[in-house]
């Protein structure tokens, strides 16, 4: 009996490394943050997590980038593909950039990590659906003199950036209390400035092949 409880717990140990592959996940939710708030190595440190998040999960086959911005004129829409996205249970969240950008599937029960976790919304202890993004609505770069990606994700202290609700959830009805990749700004850049306004320091990452 002891035997067969072991061979069954390896079974299922593989399955859940494979989980993701077999499902061929191309979004998800950062499981955490880098643990320097913001600040996430820029751009390029952003899309290395998102690919060493992916690999763990059994689907570090494709190509992980992260849905960031980047002032002056990176635009997080331009850095994922064309689409179609899936999450870790294989459900798609959007088909193409106009849908992902118009109409996505992404709310509490889809927005999901790369091990297949929902990701805390309005209403749980502790809120984390804050994700940065550093975007307005359709994806692109927010143009001015105000800092909305965090010194381009460099801060961990003074700064702000541009987050989305991952649950598509706020405090009242609005657009931006909805809006998975432009809801409002962050107080700062430390994680206990991201963690005051309901964010964990998490991004949001795509297959971009």
């Amino acid at each position: 009996m002891r035997l067969s409880r072991i061979a069954v717990a390896a079974s299922l140990a593989f399955a859940a490394s494979a989980f993701a592959q077999d499902k061929d996940m191309s979004f998800f939710v950062t499981s955490a943050g880098p643990g320097k708030g913001a600040d996430l190595g820029g751009i390029k440190g952003a899309d290395q997590q998102c690919q060493a998040l992916a690999k763990a999960a059994g689907a570090g086959n494709k190509t992980w980038h992260a849905y960031l911005s980047e002032s002056p004129s990176t635009n997080a829409r331009d850095r994922i593909g064309k689409g179609p996205w899936k999450n870790a249970k294989g459900e798609v969240v959007a088909k193409d950039l106009d849908d992902l950008h118009k109409n996505p599937n992404i709310n509490k029960q889809t927005a999901l990590t790369e091990k297949g976790q929902v990701v805390n919304g309005r209403g749980d202890t502790p809120n984390m659906h804050d994700i940065l993004t550093g975007s307005q609505p359709d994806g692109t770069a927010i143009a001015g003199n105000v800092d909305t990606t965090c010194g381009n994700w460099t801060k961990s202290g003074e700064g702000a950036a541009m987050v989305g609700h991952s649950d598509r959830t706020g405090l009242d009805e609005s657009a931006p209390a909805k809006s998975w990749n432009s809801s409002h700004q962050s107080r700062g850049c430390s994680y206990d400035a991201l963690k005051a306004t309901g964010g964990d320091a998490r991004i949001y990452c795509f297959a971009a092949n």
